[in-house]
């Protein structure tokens, strides 16, 4: 499973990937939580529609710097942003518990990748 960590996160936190175009178009919908997060590239915006719990969503530019963070409840539409090239997404609190903020670069290891170099 990948991970990944921010400077204030005390461990790495689980990420799953969702790079196929159905993975994206799945998401979260008709799950009841999420253990760690969920990042799918590319993409520029998510919906809400289907979901049984509020999330965070945090969008990442190509270096995978955090260039907005919001939290959307069930049946919203994020407007599209076209600066952004992955989406990660999360239970709602759990990015602030994980310091992912405006600014903040997420270093992403994939199973038995090196870290990303920025």
């Amino acid at each position: 499973m990948a991970t990944f960590t921010t400077t204030e996160t005390p461990e790495p936190v689980p990420l799953e990937l969702a790079e196929s175009g159905r993975a994206r178009r799945r998401g979260l919908l008709g799950r009841d939580g999420i253990e760690g997060a969920l990042l799918l590239t590319p993409a520029s915006s998510v919906h809400t529609f289907g979901m049984r719990f509020a999330i965070d969503v945090a969008y990442l530019d190509g270096k995978a710097r955090v260039r907005a963070v919001r939290t959307m409840r069930p049946g919203r539409v994020g407007l599209p942003r076209p600066w952004v090239r992955s989406v990660l997404e999360a239970e709602a609190g759990a990015l602030e518990r994980w310091g992912v903020r405006r600014g903040v670069r997420l270093t992403i290891r994939a199973d038995d990748a090196v870290p990303e170099d920025g």
